[in-house]
């Protein structure tokens, strides 16, 4: 089988074969890793439909994947801006400490100045 060698955008599954053949479609599905399968009737489509088909299939999961990519951007951005604002809050509460040795004051600010610069490049990206 092919799809083992190499990825591929796209499959093209005869219609029949599922009908016909469900445990040879079930190896088939098993193998197609992240091609986008397309299911046509060849015994009634022709060249011309088939490339259209595909074409179609393709256009689809461009979409589907620009969704889910920013899908997934918006999810880490949601996700590292709930971190900076619990990193902005714990070096406030630090700061207010009585007592908190200079030294220590210094790193606790240098790591809220760092938060909130990254907090702005996050806020800037969208």
């Amino acid at each position: 089988m092919r799809l083992r060698e190499q990825p591929y955008s796209a499959v093209v599954i005869d219609q029949f074969l599922l009908e016909t053949e469900p445990e040879e479609s079930d190896r088939t599905m098993e193998h197609l890793g992240t091609a986008f399968p397309v299911y046509v009737n060849f015994a009634v489509t022709g060249m011309e439909r088939l490339v259209r088909e595909v074409r179609s299939a393709l256009h689809r999961r461009k979409r589907e994947e620009t969704s889910a990519r920013r899908a997934v951007e918006e999810q880490m951005r949601s996700e590292m801006r709930e971190t900076l604002t619990v990193m902005l809050l714990s070096c406030e509460l630090a700061m207010a400490v009585p007592g908190v040795p200079v030294p220590a004051a210094e790193k606790i600010r240098a790591i809220d100045n760092l938060a909130r610069e990254l907090r702005v490049r996050l806020n800037a990206s969208n």
